[in-house]
């Protein structure tokens, strides 16, 4: 029976979803900041298209490809280059696709009849976002006339076709809806099922350089995961959270780079960061000579402080929720956690009620373990599934 809900299509997913917004190829890096902030959005799809032949038909994509995603917080990390900090008008007006991570296939093109368990299976071999087409009302000289009046941006409709995405979490939901089909599997702890990952935790120590988290975010942006902070004994502080940074301005390139991963934490919270820090990172970024970083924080800090207190919060009751001990620490930064002994099926949900597509794994005494994700439950979900078969 769980094999014939896999072989399902992928557009019983996609019902619901709206069209992705989209870049060019030849928008610049400040372009893609200012529709991320306009349109409200945490990624933007990046296409690459040409549009001076007949728009294909049928079941290809034609001549447009989606070629990969950006979000603030990819930005974020291209501006905190030792050269950008120097110059960030300059690497503001850097093609788009320098945001774009170097590692092949994280976006997969699919059709909307390919089965849920193609899906699974371009997950597990690395795959972010699945882009499937959708059916759209618009009309085909309609989207001909948003290309020629936006050519660096536009709704993604190509080749007369919209499409959405499907992510991990949007799996794991459906699978959630139907979880008693993959009995006793989901009643059991996950570290009975190996989910436990203890060999690729991204962390840094509350005393470390801000700095230093950059190749680490980097990789989280990549593994759709976060970096964990952690004191001296290997206790939980807290994290930053690519999905935080994509909540700030970009001038947060200025934090990370002369503030403690610690410090940073406070800096990027809910809120607005302290008076304290901002003077902190402004004094650093004289003793620097970064000027022109120093300039762009003065004239967007306001911006700064009004983003940071749009960020929302969860519930202070939520059971899973591990505090840290530093005073400046507040709702945004603590990581939320799960135990060794915790049930599958309680981490889906913790994990689905948060947003996340991780949950840090903690000891009873606070101190890190591991992770587990997404893609680990949904390859527990695979195997479970060729047993079955």
């Amino acid at each position: 029976m769980a094999v014939n809900l896999l072989a399902r299509e992928v557009s019983d997913l996609c019902l619901g979803k709206p069209a992705l917004r989209a870049l060019l190829v030849t928008a610049t890096v400040g372009e893609a900041l200012s529709a991320l902030k306009r349109l409200g959005q945490t990624y933007l799809s990046v296409w690459s298209c040409d549009h001076s032949s007949k728009i294909g038909t049928g079941g290809s994509a034609g001549n447009c490809r989606c070629v990969g995603k950006v979000c603030v917080a990819d930005a974020i990390c291209f501006l905190c280059k030792e050269e950008n900090l120097k110059s960030p008008a300059t690497a503001l007006q850097a093609s788009v696709l320098v945001l774009i991570p170097k590692v092949p296939g994280l976006v997969r093109h699919l059709e909307p009849n390919a089965s849920l368990l193609e899906a699974v299976d371009l997950i597990l071999e690395g795959a972010q976002n699945l882009v499937i087409p959708i059916q759209t009302r618009s009309s085909s000289s309609n989207s001909r006339k948003n290309l020629l009046q936006k050519p660096s941006f536009n709704s993604a409709r190509h080749d007369n076709r919209e499409y959405c995405w499907i992510t991990q979490e949007d799996i794991i939901r459906y699978l959630l809806n139907c979880i008693g089909l993959f009995s006793p599997i989901p009643a059991s702890p996950i570290n009975a099922l190996n989910l436990i990952d203890s060999k690729h935790i991204l962390a840094v120590n509350y005393d470390d350089p801000a700095a230093s988290t950059l190749p680490l975010i980097s990789q989280a942006l990549v593994c759709q995961t976060s970096v964990a902070v952690v004191d001296t004994d290997s206790k939980l502080i807290g994290e930053i959270s690519p999905f935080t940074l994509n909540s700030c301005d970009e001038t947060v390139a200025a934090a990370i780079a002369t503030l403690s991963a610690g410090d940073l934490m406070a800096y990027i919270d809910c809120g607005g960061p302290p008076e304290d820090l901002v003077q902190l990172v402004k004094d650093r970024l004289e003793e620097r000579n970064c000027g022109a970083l120093l300039d762009l924080m003065e004239e967007d800090y306001s911006t700064i402080s009004s983003s940071s207190s749009l960020c929302s919060s969860s519930s202070d009751e939520e059971s899973g929720r591990f505090g840290g001990n530093s005073a400046r620490m507040v709702r945004r930064s603590e990581a939320i956690v799960c135990h060794p002994w915790s049930s599958l099926v309680a981490v889906m949900v913790q994990a689905l009620a948060h947003r996340l597509s991780y949950m840090w794994v903690v000891e009873a005494d606070g101190t890190l373990m591991g992770i587990v994700t997404f893609a680990g439950m949904l390859k527990v979900f695979r195997e479970r599934l060729n047993l079955m078969g």
